[in-house]
């Protein structure tokens, strides 16, 4: 990038180049963002009256495309520019134009003493670096192929396989002689005591089943495979068999990366999943819209009976089932005593709609019991998660009658303990971020001093840490949420350098080209969300509840606002009342437009009416902000606010109300790791106007099934939402057409069977990676275990010192 400095340097356009710099040090703030400095740049072009060409073509404007900070040090400028996606390159410029290129350490030192915080006569402060752990590991040299770890693994693998068959054959051998069901041998048994026996025993059972019918069931020829040497888990057919038996053959033959996964894919390896989430209130009934409870609940019982299903499945296709072989899966999450009418205070609920797939919640230990007894933040939530962890080890260990083959973290605190508890029993970790809040919070880590007696984010980014580069795989639900986009950081890619002054530097926090990310997009529930038009499965009487729950109910209770007009389109929307998710942005963007009042109204599904109803403190603030706007915009008969929590089968209906009335949902997020309730909406038949900032541009096609908003521009959100209305006013088949495509682009892309197939998949590729790469880990697992008992367990117990207090 210093080719681009070096191109506006060696120009006409150098003149330019002092004359921006100038306007940039003449600025109150010292820390400008992207967006600002393309403001500063179309300003500058429009006063000194610039072309056009100069302002999309000329040099400088390329540079300043790239620019991603500008931080203004006395009369230099220090430059962070992003040349391309997951890379970064800092510069300083000083006041006569000469530069010089800056490291990631004098970057950060930059940055504490932007905010008062750097002290070089107290000492250094502590480095963490990641990097030379993934030195000698394989990684991914294309940008574009970030979030396809399984595939670049593959190809690796089978590489390896040929350049070295004798090590890594005998690796796959050993591998195989691994896998049991409880007191029972899979795959292969004593009769096959080398590579080079089990090379010629495949061939010789290839023979066999293939001279067999080709659906003759597995119990049949079951001994004659043992005598050979097989166990069951090969096939539930002659045809299944043969098929595995010819793919293991060619991997010993001649490797393949295609081959090699749909043989590890076929491996039954997988039988009992422990899935992490420990705050919240995780249940099934009358909790979404409770604080800290939304989409990851929905998303996790969805996803067990996904997983559930895929593994009954598996275990059939692997002829397992004359060995009695079953699934079972347990969410793992915390008992909360005081359990406000939920369920939150059973140690064990049956999972709606599964065999055998449980909720487990397992108490905090009581340190104090008018904090353990009660729901906690998950601001809060971290001094107990290591007693938590050991405590559910016996639980697992009890319920499962062994130790689980996966164990899944979900969110920052479920990936901390994931990692705990995959260390305990060595066994495959995956985590879920579902979001990281390092990116959602400005400036977060920087000013973390400033917000830790509310947020306590040095615990928290330090959990993330610790658990992101501990996971076996990571699961995204978009290639963004990585990498991000060529305008914005990704929120993994926010962790590859950053500073939390006087605490520590990271240096190289992850690596982004490391195999383990893949994405892997979550599915809807069908049962509960289809389409509107679906008339013959949806009920006449729920249908009509809901509707005047909607739009007619007069209950003070548990709806504020009466409508004028019933009748207007509705405007929808349906989410927590907290800063991030933005209703209250909605709601003001809807107060300043007078078109957009007499066109709709605004229908809110959100929380609680009533201050003294919550104990969270941002969901306080947000529901004072909302009644200020409702007021301050007289938003009377205009607006209808719900504070309910919906069963999961009313909020399917919900949608397909509002749909009836060829109603618009919005999801105004400040900030949006993903979007389940788009999934919802869209699969409803809704046309829906979602953030652009976050994973809705990688679920909607802008003005193809939905529309792009930036919420934190109200006019042209506003305008977006008009234009719509009035293009279905001027043409009743355009509402139709944007719904009809809303439905196929779930119904094409976003389904839990393809997400569990994959999940399944990848879950035992990297258990074979693992496996065969364990003593690469060994140094950075011990690096981790450093920073968590050095740097993380002293801040939590200080943490819970000051809970004691309360």
């Amino acid at each position: 990038m210093s080719d681009l400095i070096q191109a506006v340097l060696h120009s006409d356009e150098k003149t330019n180049l002092r004359q921006f710099a100038s306007i940039l040090r003449t600025q109150e703030k010292r820390y400008l963002l992207r967006n600002e400095i393309l403001s500063l740049f179309a300003d500058y072009c429009q006063n000194y009256e610039k072309s056009e060409r100069f302002y999309h073509f000329s040099h400088l404007s390329k540079l300043i495309y790239y620019i991603q900070e500008i931080i203004i040090d006395n009369e230099s400028l220090c430059l962070i520019i992003r040349p391309r996606i997951a890379s970064q390159e800092a510069y300083r410029l000083l006041e006569d134009l000469t530069y010089e290129p800056m490291s990631i350490q004098e970057l950060l030192d930059l940055r504490d003493r932007l905010v008062g915080r750097f002290h070089p006569q107290d000492g250094d402060v502590l480095e963490i670096d990641f990097q030379p752990f993934y030195d000698y590991s394989p990684a991914i040299r294309d940008p574009k192929n970030i979030g396809r770890g399984v595939a670049y693994l593959n190809r690796y693998l089978s590489s390896k396989l040929f350049q070295d068959p004798r090590q890594w054959q005998d690796a796959l051998f050993n591998f195989l002689r691994l896998h049991r069901y409880s007191q029972y041998q899979l795959l292969i048994n004593d009769r096959i005591q080398t590579q080079q026996r089990l090379s010629d025993r495949v061939k010789q059972a290839i023979g066999l089943v293939g001279a067999l019918p080709p659906d003759q069931p597995y119990e049949q020829f079951r001994f004659d495979l043992q005598e050979l040497g097989f166990e069951p888990g090969w096939g539930n057919t002659a045809r299944r068999v043969q098929e595995t038996l010819e793919m293991l053959d060619q991997l010993i033959d001649s490797p393949d990366h295609q081959v090699l996964e749909a043989f590890v894919s076929r491996i039954p390896m997988i039988f009992r999943i422990a899935l992490i989430s420990p705050h919240g209130w995780f249940g099934q009934e009358g909790v979404l819209g409770r604080p800290d409870t939304g989409g990851q609940v929905v998303y996790i019982l969805d996803q067990v009976k996904g997983l559930e299903q895929q593994l009954q499945e598996d275990i059939e296709l692997a002829g397992l089932d004359v060995l009695n072989v079953h699934p079972k899966v347990i969410v793992l999450t915390r008992l909360i005593p005081n359990n406000d009418g939920t369920t939150c205070n059973q140690r064990l609920e049956k999972i709606y709609g599964t065999e055998d797939a449980w909720i487990l919640r397992v108490p905090f230990r009581e340190f104090n019991p008018h904090m353990t007894q009660n729901w906690i933040s998950r601001f809060e939530i971290w001094p107990y998660l290591e007693t938590f962890a050991i405590d559910a080890e016996r639980e697992l260990r009890a319920e499962f009658q062994g130790k689980p083959d996966l164990i899944v973290g979900n969110y920052s605190d479920g990936n901390l303990v994931a990692f705990l508890l995959a260390r305990r029993l060595e066994v495959t970790q995956c985590n879920i971020a579902h979001a990281l809040e390092k990116s959602k919070y400005l400036f977060s880590n920087l000013y973390w001093q400033d917000l830790e007696n509310k947020y306590h984010f040095s615990l928290q980014f330090t959990a993330d840490l610790i658990a992101m580069n501990a996971a076996n795989f990571v699961i995204s639900s978009t290639y963004q949420e990585i990498v991000g986009t060529p305008d914005s950081v990704g929120q993994y890619e926010s962790y590859k350098s950053f500073t939390m002054p006087d605490l520590y530097h990271v240096v190289s926090g992850i690596d982004l080209f490391s195999p383990k990310f893949n994405v892997v997009p979550p599915g809807v529930n069908e049962s509960v969300y289809f389409p509107y038009s679906r008339k013959e499965d949806r009920l006449l009487t729920e249908r009509d509840r809901l509707e005047n729950l909607l739009f007619t109910l007069d209950d003070p209770a548990q709806v504020y606002g009466t409508l004028d007009d019933p009748n207007k389109r509705p405007l929808f929307s349906m989410a927590r009342l907290d800063r991030i998710k933005n209703l209250t942005g909605l709601a003001e963007c809807f107060g300043k437009s007078r078109e957009l009042q007499e066109q709709c109204n605004l229908i809110l599904i959100a929380g609680k009416l009533r201050t003294e109803e919550s104990t969270d403190h941002e969901e306080i603030s947000e529901i004072e902000k909302l009644y200020q706007i409702i007021h301050e915009y007289n938003l009377h008969g205009k607006v209808r606010w719900l504070g309910v929590r919906l069963a999961k089968g009313d909020s399917g209906e919900v949608y397909r109300v509002i749909a009836d009335r060829q109603g618009i949902f919005v999801q105004p997020a400040l900030f949006e790791a993903f979007g389940l309730t788009i999934l919802e909406a869209m699969i409803s038949g809704l046309p829906t106007f979602a953030t652009r900032f976050g994973g809705p541009l990688e679920i909607i096609q802008d003005k193809v099934n939905g529309f792009y908003i930036n919420p934190t521009d109200h006019e042209e959100m506003a305008q977006i939402i008009l234009d719509f209305v009035t293009k279905c006013n001027e043409n009743p088949r355009y509402w139709q057409e944007i719904s009809q495509r809303s439905i196929d682009r779930v119904y094409s892309t976003y389904t839990w069977k393809i997400h569990t197939t994959r999940l399944l998949s990848l879950a035992k590729i990297y258990g074979f990676w693992n496996y065969t790469s364990k003593e690469n880990r060994a140094d950075m697992m011990r690096y981790i275990e450093a920073l968590f008992y050095l740097l993380y367990r002293p801040r939590a117990k200080a943490l819970l010192e000051e809970h004691w207090r309360r």
